[in-house]
């Protein structure tokens, strides 16, 4: 099994530092001191777990990592709910990493044993640094935008300004530049942009530093997942351009990853696990007030911005606010939320992603990505089988608003 260097990994994959420090402005201030343990109970109201025929699980030990963002909803809203629990297995609490590049590593070195992790770093650590993880189901949709300053209002206004991205292998990478292309912008990932020759500055930039770097004028715009936008936006330094679902709807971003040979050799133990997790999702999607409060400092603090911040970026979205000629929301008929959960690793996604990450601008080797071929890459890089049984153990696709085959078209309009 390849070791990760820690460096080759943060230089080729494009990852910032990632410092989980707190924005640099007040009202995304608080204390990120450890909180309480959970209260653990399964609650009133929300779907009973469902029981596998499969067998007893192999072990009950099980290890949550995550990063302090909305993509971690799942992982952590099964732990604050009594999920993982009331499906046999023993969890402390998630541990929380600061940075991309520490919680791949403590998912290599096997100090976790499922984490929350970007898609595309997914296909880049599978296929560029082989190292033999497996998407077991995706952990949320959308929850991403391109947050611009209050002086932009479209992407013309950003010619020969700086956009910061949080990796290269991500799908805010991906959709951005898609964006770009459909407007004949060039990306630039060395050297400097100039607004004549249309082309945009792309930087790689640790989330928090995002709003603070946006307000004081040294980038045009970020493009990364809640709540760094809905921060922007509450705290009045910055404006959403695009909303990414509105780009490529319904798309992954995070997907939670586990070991190839951890789950061929205890598989109860992985259906436990992903199961916890789908119901945790069906819980976020209809009770998403009682979330945002359980994952902020109201609750059991999971994340440290403010409840009003993890209000904004799990449920506003106002297809009006947001609509009009140049708004954040161009396809107001698809029925979108800001975020939204459910497990199923489409083939369709990871198919067309690998499509779209051999047109897209990274810096460094991606040489890997030039004979790889879609429909293999999924195959090799997705276990779908636990969540189809997840969906089918709390009442079928339909409980998720998929459709009954698990299958799809990707709409990607930007």
């Amino acid at each position: 099994m390849q070791e990760i260097d820690r460096r080759r990994f943060l230089r080729i994959a494009g990852f910032a530092g990632f410092a989980m420090a707190l924005p640099a402005l007040a009202a995304c201030g608080g204390d990120d001191k450890d909180s309480p343990s959970p209260a653990n109970s399964g609650g009133n109201g929300d779907p009973s777990p469902g029981t596998s025929e499969a067998g007893p699980l192999e072990t009950t030990k099980l290890k949550v990592g995550y990063l302090p963002i909305t993509d971690a909803t799942p992982l952590l809203i099964a732990h604050a709910r009594g999920y993982y629990k009331d499906a046999g297995l023993e969890v402390e609490r998630p541990t929380l990493f600061r940075s991309w590049p520490a919680i791949a590593e403590a998912f290599q070195a096997r100090q976790v044993d499922i984490v929350h992790m970007l898609m595309p770093t997914t296909v880049f650590m599978r296929f560029g640094q082989n190292v033999p993880v497996k998407v077991v189901a995706w952990n949320h949709m959308d929850g991403s935008g391109l947050t611009v300053a209050k002086d932009v209002n479209s992407l013309e206004d950003l010619l020969g300004k700086t956009i910061a991205i949080p990796s290269y292998y991500s799908i805010h990478n991906v959709t951005l530049q898609a964006l770009l292309r459909e407007a004949k912008i060039k990306p630039v990932v060395s050297g400097n942009a100039t607004a004549s020759a249309r082309e945009v500055k792309l930087v790689v930039m640790a989330p928090p530093d995002m709003p603070p770097a946006i307000a004081n004028g040294s980038i045009g715009g970020y493009i990364v997942a809640e709540p760094f936008n809905a921060a922007a936006e509450v705290n009045g330094v910055g404006k959403m351009l695009r909303v990414t679902g509105d780009i490529w709807q319904n798309h992954a971003c995070c997907v939670a990853i586990m070991h190839e040979d951890a789950i061929a050799e205890r598989p109860n133990w992985a259906q436990a696990t992903v199961s916890a997790i789908a119901r945790a999702q069906l819980f976020a999607n209809e009770n998403r007030q009682e979330a945002a409060k359980l994952l902020s400092d109201k609750g059991e603090k999971y994340l440290p911005q403010p409840l009003e911040v993890i209000e904004q970026a799990m449920n506003h979205y106002d297809t009006e606010e947001y609509g009009g000629a140049n708004g954040a929301i161009q396809h107001p008929e698809w029925p979108n939320e800001r975020i939204s959960f459910q497990p199923f690793p489409f083939p369709s996604y990871t198919q067309e992603l690998v499509r779209l990450m051999k047109e897209t601008a990274v810096e460094g080797d991606a040489a890997f990505l030039q004979n790889l071929d879609p429909a293999q890459a999924h195959t090799q890089l997705v276990d779908d089988r636990f969540a189809r049984e997840a969906i089918k153990q709390l009442g079928g696709p339909a409980k998720f608003g998929l459709p009954e085959s698990l299958t799809r078209q990707e709409h990607i309009e930007p």
